[in-house]
């Protein structure tokens, strides 16, 4: 049997997949439902776009619906070690200096399962969070991108 994947979040990260799995469960899905109903009336499904649209939708809050059922299923939240703010670690929020030009940036690191980029939450798998994993605060990193490699001091972690 293949090994499960295990899905890191934090507890919010947790409980806002949750809430989506219900607004799924109880009100997309019969909405799908009452479309795909209204659109077996109108007649022939072969040439029946309605119909096919509805079914694409169903077919995509099911796939969703299995996804979220599954990441929580296999969900390890993550626990901050709230004394040790010298270490990136993962559910930390990292403030770094990029070296030479000074821009200064700052991401948490999340699991996969809620990283965001353009919300400032960055997935543990990422090249940019595993080049700061472990690190400490003063710190000089060298991160691999796709994009290249840059040089980053590290400033804070909270």
């Amino acid at each position: 049997m293949a090994e499960e994947q295990s899905y890191y979040m934090t507890e919010d990260g947790k409980r806002k997949l949750e809430e989506e799995l219900e607004e799924l469960k109880t009100v997309r899905r019969p909405e799908v439902v009452e479309r795909i109903k209204i659109a077996r009336d109108f007649g022939d499904l072969s040439e029946n776009s309605e119909y096919d649209s509805a079914k694409d939708e169903q077919a995509f809050v099911e796939a969703r619906i299995s996804q979220i059922e599954n990441m929580i299923r296999y969900a390890v939240i993550i626990e901050n070690d709230d004394d040790n703010n010298e270490i990136v670690q993962l559910g930390k929020t990292v403030v770094f200096e990029e070296i030479p030009d000074g821009d200064v940036e700052e991401y948490q690191i999340v699991g996969s399962a809620e990283a965001d980029p353009f919300e400032g939450r960055i997935s543990n798998d990422s090249p940019m969070a595993q080049s700061l994993l472990g690190k400490k605060i003063g710190d000089q990193v060298m991160v691999q991108t796709p994009g290249g490699e840059f040089e980053v001091k590290i400033k804070e972690v909270k």
